[in-house]
Order: C-alpha cells, then structure tokens, then sequence
C-alpha cells in the first residue's frame, strides 16, 4: 500500500513517532523515535541488538504512530511489516541525517560495534485524521 501525502509529510518532518512491535510472549512494545521516509516506506532507524529489533527479526509486524509537533490532531498510524533492513555506511549516515534534523548536530551518541540498521516498513494500512472522515 502506498503512503498518502499528510504520512509523507509527518515522516519528513520533526516529528516523533511511537515504534510498536511485538515482544516473544505477543505484549506490544512502544518506543517513541525518530522517524523517516523513503516517499514508498516508512524508516526507523535504530540498533540491530535493540528489542525492537530484534523483535522484528522473529515477527516483522509493526505500527508507527507519528505525531505532529505541531497538532494532537495531525497525526498518522502506519500498520504494516518490515519489508528489508539496511545496514553498514547507509544507516550510520542516516542517524545523523535524523539528528540533524531533529537536534541540528550529528548523532552524539557512541555507535556500538553491531552498527545502526533501518527497519524498512510497508503499510498494510493506513489512517490519518483526512483519511478517517476527520479531517
């Protein structure tokens, strides 16, 4: 399913999301981050030894809720399942692609030996406030 332009444009801004996946025993668990796009997925960048990760690895289902800075009422639930992951020079660049835009300085953070990977997330469904009749 594609993304709709109010998702792109949440992703593509300074907005913070909450990343929920599935823990082993099936209790979701949420994170708020940092999000991106590619204009087709939606990116969340993090560290492969991280739960998150980890439980997308065993059940790739996920919901990114990402909220407007701006609005409580502009917001956008992407449902969907991680396609593919990006590893290497590309995630590491990407966090501070992400901390520049969200901080305005590269990631400070140290980067542990396993690296940074991009969960890569399809939709399987999509719903924003204009799309909900809401908007």
């Amino acid at each position: 399913m594609a993304l709709d332009e109010d998702t792109v444009r949440l992703a593509k801004g300074k907005n913070l999301a909450t990343v929920v996946t599935l823990m082993p025993n099936g209790q979701p668990q949420a994170l708020l981050t940092w999000v991106d796009t590619d204009g087709e997925h939606i990116l969340v960048n993090t560290e492969p030894q991280r739960q998150r990760a980890r439980n997308v690895a065993r059940d790739p289902k996920i919901t990114v809720l990402i909220h407007s800075a701006d609005s409580p009422y502009d917001w956008s639930e992407v449902r969907g399942h991680v396609v593919d992951t990006v590893t290497g020079d590309e995630a590491r660049a990407h966090i501070d692609e992400l901390s520049q835009r969200y901080t305005g300085n590269d990631y400070g953070r140290p980067i542990g030996p396993q690296g940074r990977v991009i969960l890569k997330v399809a939709a399987d469904k999509v719903n924003t406030p204009a799309l909900l009749g809401m908007g």
